[in-house]
């Protein structure tokens, strides 16, 4: 087993939920403490109230991966006088560090909202609201016919060639390159001082800018020429757009009030708020995560029957009721499904890299309402 830093740990995270796909001026990010120490525990929670920090400490945990952040606004002073102080005080004297993740968790693949709409079993699942737009581009290299499957599997296997829900995908074109080796040389194929012509494969694929490092290491790795001739293109393509929220649809239709019970029993909680006409039929179905309030109209444009979403407001309530959209409201809570799958992903890294690392789910529950 090794023993694992704390920036080992959140390099690994900001691969799966990077800080770029936060919205502009969100609270994220190292908050509290250091991570530049060894971490033998690590818990995940959605909150970081006093309870939760206790819950740290009889625990014996180094540091805390959170959604909501502890710290929303400037703290005049750091004292126990308020209930962030006391956060904040506690967790320094216990050395317990607090990283958060919100908007950008949100937004990630395999996030809240990913997260929800899996609860929910939906299918044909796309993103409901825009907020990034990956930056793509596309590498042309030329190889050997004889290395064309190696050289192929490796790009597939650093990330590229990924277009919606297909990956490895390439595009091959058979050719003759020719080249002259020249002193100094030390070519895999022919001799210095001689025209070679060689049967060539023209590979392309395409990649994210935020993976460009690993493929074009994977290249040369699996290449066996010692001069690679590859060429690399900026594209303008529309194409893995990341944001908030998501929409899919249902494997069978059902009632609203029916939905409503499917929503209760996905997302695990108790009660939930329903705008509209139980009877009508949901076929098509929005969620997002949190507060969703001003995105009712993108859920109606993207031809939902059904919104998901928590803290609905009285008069959004009533706009969407005017442009014909049900609303199922099961609580800002339900994000709490982010502790579970992000403690999931972290434990598969763990057992990948044999790191001595211990992950907690916080039990404690941070619903502030409770139905009488």
């Amino acid at each position: 087993m090794k023993t694992v830093n704390g920036l080992q740990v959140i390099e690994w995270f900001e691969q799966f939920s990077p800080k770029k796909y936060a919205v502009e001026g969100d609270k994220i990010g190292l908050q509290i403490g250091t991570l530049n120490k060894p971490i033998h525990k690590v818990m995940v929670t959605l909150d970081v109230l006093e309870k939760v920090v206790d819950e740290a400490i009889d625990q014996n945990v180094d540091l805390i991966i959170a959604h909501h952040p502890p710290i929303f606004r400037a703290l005049p002073t750091v004292t126990d006088n308020s209930a962030a102080g006391k956060i904040v005080t506690k967790c320094i004297k216990h050395d317990i560090s607090v990283y958060v993740a919100h908007t950008n968790l949100d937004v990630a693949e395999g996030g809240v909202n990913d997260l929800l709409a899996e609860a929910l079993e939906l299918e044909d699942v796309k993103v409901l609201v825009p907020t990034y737009q990956e930056e793509l581009r596309k590498l042309s290299v030329f190889v050997p016919v004889s290395h064309a499957e190696t050289l192929l599997d490796a790009l597939g296997e650093a990330g590229a060639g990924h277009i919606g829900n297909y990956s490895h995908c390439s595009f091959t074109t058979e050719g003759e390159g020719r080249f002259l080796p020249l002193d100094g040389t030390d070519p895999f194929i022919g001799k210095k001082g001689q025209l070679e012509k060689v049967e060539e494969m023209k590979v392309e694929t395409v990649y994210p800018l935020s993976i460009e490092k690993r493929v074009i290491k994977a290249m040369f790795k699996a290449h066996p020429y010692e001069e690679v001739a590859y060429d690399v293109y900026k594209l303008e393509n529309d194409m893995n757009a990341l944001g908030l929220g998501r929409v899919g649809k249902l494997k069978a239709g059902m009632s609203l009030a029916d939905f409503a019970s499917h929503v209760k029993k996905g997302l695990e909680v108790e009660n939930v708020r329903v705008v509209g006409d139980l009877n009508s039929e949901i076929k098509k179905v929005a969620v997002l995560g949190g507060d969703g309030n001003k995105y009712i109209h993108a859920a109606k444009f993207s031809g939902a029957d059904v919104y998901v979403t928590g803290d609905l407001y009285f008069h959004t309530a009533h706009d969407a009721m005017a442009i014909g959209l049900n609303v199922v409201d099961p609580g800002h809570y339900a994000e709490k499904i982010i502790k579970k799958g992000v403690a999931q992903r972290l434990e598969k890294v763990v057992d990948e890299k044999n790191w001595e690392l211990e992950v907690l789910v916080s039990e404690t529950n941070t619903d502030p309402f409770r139905f009488m």
